[in-house]
């Protein structure tokens, strides 16, 4: 900036240099006391120039000087002005430059970015990258940007795993001040984990802690995990998960002393190590509850509270209790509680006395609900799911149950609902902060069973359509006895009320030659709708259409000279073309307390359908489930299931083969698909050809085509074990015992004599008991879910097809 300088002169001055110039002594009396100097006046800005803005408007740069015209020139503004130039980030170089009455402004511009390159990186795409970086092309480039950049890359690196990863950002000019922005990456080698050592565990095994932590050793077969690469994040979270483990284990003075990585010399691998002192095993002392509630006392509350005294220790269970203390209140019509948690330990005693004081806390109602973060999904989709309006009262489980609700969509990553202050001290902002995901996917998947052979799925599936919540999935799937191409759209609130509805239009060919001797060729639609009766019941009604054509092979119903065999059995009379137009309800009570892997809580199912309404067959299908679910440990949940069904034809119709129940395989373990009931077994002997009757020697009995049945019930109890092998492995095992029966045929539907010269058919039939036991075995493999089931049918029939060993598993690009 360039100083301009004043100069003024006193009279005494101007007399003294006057006499000078002429010769004179300056006095020629005495001379009189000295006069003090005046100020300078201040320079008043008459005009502003810009100079040097290419791309920078002038009245944009105007607009951040705190100078104007008409005003004094003064530093202090001057200085004001620089810095809010030069925090715009337009600008490389500002200067002010006073010309007589004139302050001009020489500029020099910042290039602006015109593109933004990655070089030398293998191990992570440009599309992260990228995502990383703040500066973008068009934008304008200072070297604070980019050092800034390069240090969110090194993070995205370091969390990755390579901690030796070099970024030099370097600059190529171009015309028009302009500049491409490379950084040159140095990935070097990835760093892993090479070890994990836990330093004063002696209750829990290091191999125990290992499953705990979310960190991994690093191991060859583990190539698709990120979880053994060091992030020092990770690493706290790893504290703050040991820290909940020992103190739902009973160890109220369980404490970190610390936690440290240590890199190789190589910069290959990391060394992980935990320090801790596990301390005492705590029981539950006394368990108090001090409330001043008019419609609700202390007994009560404590009733619901789900911690006994004698029990162990957990630090989880006191959440659980502030939220059922909360609920309770709140179910009584105390919409604003403050529950308070107190914990009194006894070290003597080593127990834990717990205080639980509840007090009902001020009124306030909700002024506004704002939605963020949704770019996506429309704001009524998010609004539908809450359980509170503008202008209800504050309540504390309805928020946490709205959270639930949205989180429950599947539309987002994260959600968090907040309160703010609202406008008066009784009114509340509520934030609902969501972040959207990817909800839509194109999925093909391979997989191999021995119930199904080879297994190739490729679908489409949107389920926030629109961003209106619509779900949409196009799908189809082969196996070695199945092809299945369906189209599936469903409006969760259709006509804006909460009411579910959809349509599907499938076409489906099962190949059951094996199994039951038959092909069956399936089209049709469905239309569907659904609705609650309360939080946890649903009915759902339904309405199918469809066409079914049965295949039997011709040589199970003629001769070869195409005459109809006199004894054609049961499976020939259903072979045909066949119209089904059914109305049907399904009511489910589900009171689990997740819909996936749940650990207490039952749920029943019960569904009917009527075919025959308006036209094609006709029968009435009865179907019940019901499940209960008991958590005796952690890793331990039992399990009882029921399921049952019978269905049974009307005006004159029998009930085809179709549409007749077949059980086995998944459903009944240690048996074959189709494995139980009503089965055509043929005794097959050397004909008579002389006599033409009888046979020449001992009949051989073969078991033949599955029928299915009419009615059916199994029941499974099962029991989910912990595996001894460490929880990274992800390998789950559950023991199983499966019984039930399947059978009940029409006697229209059974056959009885010679199939052909030389072969006796009979059908055998009956709800006898079978029951097999045994193993399945679980792993969340890198290439998708595989499951192993070691069956042992110990209660079988004669005719049945047992099997002791499934295996299926399945993948996904």
């Amino acid at each position: 900036m360039k100083s301009v300088r004043f100069i003024v002169l006193n009279s005494v001055a101007v007399m003294a240099l006057t006499c000078a110039m002429i010769g004179k002594p300056a006095f020629a009396q005495e001379q009189p006391a000295p006069v003090a100097p005046t100020a300078p006046s201040p320079t008043i800005i008459r005009a502003i120039e810009v100079k040097g803005n290419q791309r920078v408007e002038t009245e944009t740069i105007l607009a951040y000087l705190a100078l104007g015209v008409g005003q004094a020139f003064n530093s202090e503004l001057a200085d004001a002005s620089l810095k809010s130039l030069f925090a715009t980030g337009f600008f490389a170089d500002v200067q002010f430059e006073q010309v007589g009455n004139t302050l001009v402004l020489n500029v020099k511009e910042n290039p602006t970015v015109n593109q933004v390159l990655f070089e030398g990186q293998h191990n992570l795409t440009t599309e992260k990258l990228e995502k990383e970086v703040q500066i973008k092309p068009r934008a304008w480039f200072t070297v604070g940007r980019v050092q800034a950049d390069k240090k969110r890359l090194i993070e995205v690196y370091r969390k990755s795993g390579y901690f030796s990863t070099q970024i030099t950002p370097k600059i190529i000019e171009k015309p028009q001040n302009r500049v491409d922005l490379v950084f040159e990456i140095k990935e070097g080698p990835k760093t892993g984990i090479r070890a994990i050592n836990f330093i004063g565990n002696n209750q829990f095994s290091d191999d125990q802690l290992k499953g705990v932590i979310a960190t991994q050793e690093s191991k060859w077969w583990k190539f698709f995990s990120s979880r053994d690469n060091y992030d020092p994040d990770k690493l706290e979270y790893d504290r703050e998960e040991l820290n909940k483990y020992y103190l739902n284990n009973g160890y109220y003075d369980f404490a970190i002393n610390s936690a440290i990585a240590e890199l190789s010399p190589n910069q290959k691998d990391f060394l992980l190590t935990f320090s801790m002192q596990e301390g005492e095993k705590y029981k539950i002392g006394d368990v108090k509850v001090n409330a001043q509630l008019a419609r609700l006392s202390p007994e009560i509350l404590r009733a619901v509270v789900p911690i006994k005294s004698g029990a162990i220790y957990q630090r989880d269970q006191i959440e659980k209790s502030v939220e059922a203390i909360t609920f309770a209140a709140g179910a009584a019509g105390y919409a604003f509680v403050d529950v308070r948690p107190r914990e009194v330990p006894n070290r003597e005693k080593r127990t834990v006395d717990l205080v639980f004081d509840v007090d009902e806390g001020p009124r306030v109602y909700i002024e506004r609900i704002d939605i963020i973060g949704n770019t996506a999904t429309l704001d009524h989709v998010i609004r539908r799911e809450l359980r509170l309006s503008e202008g209800d009262a504050f309540n504390r489980v309805l928020i946490d149950s709205s959270k639930n609700r949205v989180k429950a969509l599947g539309f987002f990553k994260e959600v968090d609902i907040d309160e703010k202050k609202g406008s008066l001290p009784d009114r509340t902002v509520v934030e609902v902060k969501v972040e959207e995901q990817p909800t839509g996917e194109l999925a093909f998947s391979l997989g191999y069973s021995s119930q199904e052979a080879y297994q190739v799925d490729v679908s489409i599936t949107e389920r926030n359509l629109r961003g209106r919540g619509q779900f949409f999935r196009f799908r189809v799937a082969s196996s070695a006895y199945s092809k299945n191409v369906d189209i599936r759209f469903t409006e969760p609130r259709f006509m804006g009320r909460n009411i579910a509805a959809g349509i599907d239009i499938f076409s489906v060919q099962t190949d059951y030659l094996q199994y039951a001797n038959f092909i069956s060729n399936t089209t049709g639609l469905n239309l569907r709708s659904g609705f609650q009766l309360s939080e946890d019941m649903n009915l759902g009604l339904n309405y199918t259409y469809r066409k079914d054509n049965i295949e039997v092979p011709r040589s199970s119903c003629y001769d070869i000279n195409g005459v109809l065999l006199p004894n054609a059995d049961t499976i020939c009379s259903s072979a045909g073309n066949y119209v089904t137009s059914l109305l049907g309800y399904t009511f489910d009570w589900d009171r689990r307390n997740m819909p996936f892997r749940p650990t207490r809580g039952w749920d029943v199912q019960f569904s009917q359908q009527f075919a025959g309404i308006g036209t094609g067959v006709k029968y009435i299908r009865n179907e019940f489930n019901s499940a209960i679910y008991h958590g005796i440990a952690p890793g331990w949940v039992a399990s009882a299931k029921l399921s049952a069904g019978y269905i049974t034809g009307y005006g004159g119709d029998q009930v085809r083969i179709r549409d007749r129940f077949f059980k086995g395989g998944q459903e009944f373990r240690g048996f074959k698909i189709a494995g139980i009931g009503p089965r055509i077994v043929r005794a097959e002997c050397t004909f008579n050809t002389t006599t033409k009757t009888g046979c020449t020697d001992a009949p051989k009995y073969i078991n033949g085509e599955a029928l299915g049945g009419k009615a059916y019930y199994i029941g499974t109890f099962e029991l989910s074990v912990p595996s001894p092998l460490p929880e990274s492995y992800k390998i789950g095992a559950a023991l199983f015992m499966d019984v039930g029966s399947l059978g009940l045929l029409d006697s229209a539907d059974k056959y009885k004599g010679d199939i052909a010269p030389g072969i006796y058919g009979t059908t055998r039939d009956g709800l006898a008991l079978r029951a097999s036991a045994g193993l399945s075995v679980f792993w969340e493999s890198p290439f998708g879910p595989v499951r192993f089931d070691f069956s042992y049918p110990f209660l079988k029939e004669s005719y049945d097809r047992p099997e002791n060993f499934r295996f299926s598993t399945s993948t996904s690009f």
